[in-house]
């Protein structure tokens, strides 16, 4: 099977795209290892740690994000930019993730010649 990326760009509440693209994450996992989900503008939120959104009346999916191991899904790049542009540090994440400066991110992204968006 091909190459896939998961790019997350949006926020995780206001729409189901982010918990929509996990779910496809975990269930292509079981018939691909060539896979990777990438973070960038406000998809890096999706990682972050602590979240309320009992507060606006939505479930908290984000702690999902850590069955990534589980799933043996082990590429998981955050924009650098992005994280900067939200002054949010790497260890606010989850999880441990690869950073990648703006080149090396898009040049990550554009090994995979199936890209899925959310």
């Amino acid at each position: 099977m091909n190459q896939i990326a998961f790019i997350f760009r949006q926020p995780p509440y206001g729409n189901a795209s982010g918990r929509e693209g996990l779910d496809a994450l975990l269930a292509t996992s079981a018939y691909s290892e060539n896979l990777a989900a990438f973070f960038m503008d406000d998809g890096v939120y999706q990682l972050l740690s602590h979240q309320q959104p009992t507060g606006i009346l939505a479930k908290d999916h984000s702690a999902m994000f850590r069955l990534c191991a589980l799933y043996d899904i082990e590429h998981l790049y955050v924009s650098e930019k992005a994280l900067i542009e939200r002054n949010i540090d790497p260890t606010q994440l989850l999880m441990p993730v690869i950073v990648l400066t703006a080149d090396a991110f898009h040049h990550m992204l554009s090994a995979y010649p199936v890209k899925l968006m959310f």
